[in-house]
Order: C-alpha cells, then structure tokens, then sequence
C-alpha cells in the first residue's frame, strides 16, 4: 500500500510539473489520467501491480 501511494504521489507530481511547463496540454493530461483510470479497472492491472512491484523490490534489494 505504501508503494502505491508513492507511486501515485511521484506520478501526481510529475503530471503537474509537466502540465506546468507546458510539455504537456491540459487535454493530454486529461486523457492521461482517463486511459490510467481506465486501465486500472482491466485485467491489466495485476500485470502492471506486478511488475512495479518488481521494479521496486529490485530497486531496494529486497
């Protein structure tokens, strides 16, 4: 649980910054949130789950 709200948090902030900087429009960023909200509702998920929590284990040697 703790990864995930730090991967939501770290993801958030991104967004905003890229929103901020004009990298990304405000459309796109809707839609980017959209296709996220969306894609955590398919089978998709469990996949997704599993690898950032590879990548993280990985990432912290545990």
């Amino acid at each position: 649980m703790a990864v995930t709200l730090s991967v939501v948090l770290i993801l958030g902030v991104l967004l905003a910054l890229l929103i901020r900087y004009k990298s990304l429009g405000l459309g796109a960023a809707v839609v980017a949130v959209l296709f996220g909200f969306y894609l955590a509702s398919t089978n998709a998920r469990h996949t997704i789950n599993d690898l950032t929590t590879a990548i993280t284990r990985a990432i912290t040697g545990h």
